[in-house]
This record gives structure tokens, C-alpha cells and sequence, in this order.
């Protein structure tokens, strides 16, 4: 599946669903499907820089998604690890996004979302967390498509 499209089915699936914070709107899944979009589909994204990374995402799309967030540098292992287990879920700063994301995709982005740089920032900062913590309620990244784990999850 295209870095894009799979990109879109989770901006899709995340926004769709109602009522559960940030992520209920479809302010929620729209940037965070613009921002996986842009890293999986982009030639200057992180799929381009390491060499088609993107391509592990077919076996295990959320693993895939997870190791390409963790390598882009976009949050480091630690973070990610408290997003998918069972204990409290580190922060991720607007900052820190910025420095991470390159500027041309968190652009798009923002202009996909009609808001700001910045603005897109703050919301990837706590829509991440918060997207990975809800895909993974046992603590561990379930095997299978992601439209299916998200079905299963009921988001």
C-alpha cells in the first residue's frame, strides 16, 4: 500500500470514528494521516532517507509505522515504548516535532489542515501519543492490516 493511501485510510479511520478527545475529530486523523502520508509517500520523507524503509510496513503495517517514526527521530524508543504499553504515555514536545518532521512535509500538513506550522505541531505532539496508546490497548503492537487492527480496536 502507497505511503499516501495508507496515510489516508488511517486519517480516515481515526477521523471517522466519534466522540474520544482529539482524536474523535476529524481534525485528529486528518493530520496525523497528512503527517503519515507525507513521511511514507514523500520523496524528501523518511522513506526516501533511509533507503524505502516504508516497504517493511506491508508485513506489519503498524510495526512498520512505529520503527519509521522511531528511526525518523520523530520520538525516541523510550516514548514509544510507554504509547504502546500499559503505563503512563511520555509526552512529545511541538518543538521537538518540528526539529523532527521535515519542514516541506509539516508544511503540507499544516496547509492540509488549514492552520499553522505551529499549530500542526502541537496537534501531531498530542494526537501521536495518544493514536499509538489507543491502537495498542494490550501493550504490544498487534500483528495484521491496519485497517484491521484499527476495526478491532473499534476507533
Amino acid at each position: 500500500m502507497a505511503g499516501n493511501d495508507l496515510g489516508s485510510l488511517l486519517g480516515g479511520l481515526l477521523g471517522g470514528r466519534g466522540g474520544q478527545g482529539d482524536l474523535g475529530s476529524s481534525e485528529g486523523g486528518n493530520i496525523l494521516g497528512s503527517l503519515l502520508g507525507g513521511l511514507l509517500g514523500g520523496a524528501g520523507g523518511v522513506a526516501g532517507a533511509n533507503g524505502g524503509q516504508a516497504g517493511s510496513v506491508g508485513s506489519n503495517p503498524l510495526g512498520g509505522l512505529l520503527d519509521m517514526i522511531t528511526k525518523s527521530g520523530l520520538v525516541s524508543q523510550e516514548q514509544l515504548d510507554s504509547w504502546v504499553g500499559k503505563g503512563d504515555n511520555q509526552p512529545l514536545s511541538p518543538d521537538h516535532v518540528k526539529q523532527a518532521v521535515p519542514g516541506e512535509t509539516l508544511e503540507k500538513v499544516a496547509e492540509e489542515a488549514g492552520v499553522s506550522r505551529d499549530e500542526a505541531a502541537d496537534r501531531i505532539a498530542r494526537q501521536l501519543p495518544q493514536a499509538v496508546d489507543q491502537l495498542t490497548p494490550q501493550g504490544q503492537v498487534p500483528s495484521g492490516s491496519l485497517e484491521d487492527i484499527i476495526k478491532d480496536q473499534r476507533l
